[in-house]
């Protein structure tokens, strides 16, 4: 708890970025993807993965798909100290490798400020390496009186279209994020976005939106899917 409030304290929670002031994105030319998928049945193994895409023509510039031994143990709210090392050691070796392709933006298979302490894996993993992040997670994280009931269950039903969107508040007040229907003919499985680091959260669903071919931003889809090829 106390290393997140003091990694906490140097977030930025607004756009910092000249690309992030212009609504179609001028100026962003690479756009990365970061996920550890485990293998299944054993929790010590994964795939730690990181993936830069061309913008907006989301083509691969880069990979970098390894598998890791995992040795931290999981507990609830503290998943990035489990995973983030990882992560953070792909962005350096992507950095030493092909520096001119280090991505502007990261988003990230995970929450943001959508935390019990607002401060998940996005966040972690943006303070870290500095770099704008985005959290993109496919399963509500129950914090701050935000629960999956019914109430939230008649939320995601009214979302009639592909974009539709509905803000996270909590009992706080604050906007912990948004929802937003990814699949016009499955809105009954949205995605749950957040703000990682240096991005505001109107801009991060605008860029989350933008990135999508399908459900799943490209960047996390085709991270994801390397992954799947690796653990094969």
């Amino acid at each position: 708890r106390s290393e997140q409030a003091r990694l906490g304290s140097s977030l930025i929670e607004e756009d910092t970025e000249e690309w992030q002031k212009d609504a179609s994105f001028a100026g962003l030319e690479r756009v990365g993807g970061v996920d550890l998928s485990y293998i299944k049945g054993d929790e010590s193994r994964a795939c730690a993965s990181l993936v830069v895409l061309s913008y907006p023509a989301m083509e691969v510039l880069y990979e970098d798909c390894r598998m890791v031994t995992v040795s931290a143990p999981y507990m609830a709210g503290f998943l990035a100290f489990r995973e983030v090392p990882f992560l953070v050691e792909a962005v350096q070796r992507l950095q030493q490798e092909e520096p001119r392709l280090r991505p502007q933006v990261l988003l990230v298979d995970g929450n943001g400020l959508l935390h019990p302490r607002g401060f998940g894996v996005a966040c972690h993993l943006g303070v870290l390496t500095d770099l704008p992040c985005i959290g993109v997670a496919k399963n509500l994280l129950q914090t701050d009186g935000l629960v999956r009931d019914e109430l939230h269950r008649e939320q995601i039903r009214s979302l009639q279209k592909e974009g539709d969107t509905f803000p996270l508040t909590g009992t706080s007040g604050r906007a912990r994020g948004m929802v937003r229907c990814g699949d016009s003919s499955n809105s009954s499985k949205p995605l749950y976005i957040s703000v990682g680091h240096r991005v505001c959260l109107e801009t991060a669903v605008h860029l989350v939106k933008s990135c999508c071919r399908y459900r799943i931003p490209e960047p996390i889809r085709q991270v994801q899917t390397d992954a799947r090829e690796l653990r094969k």
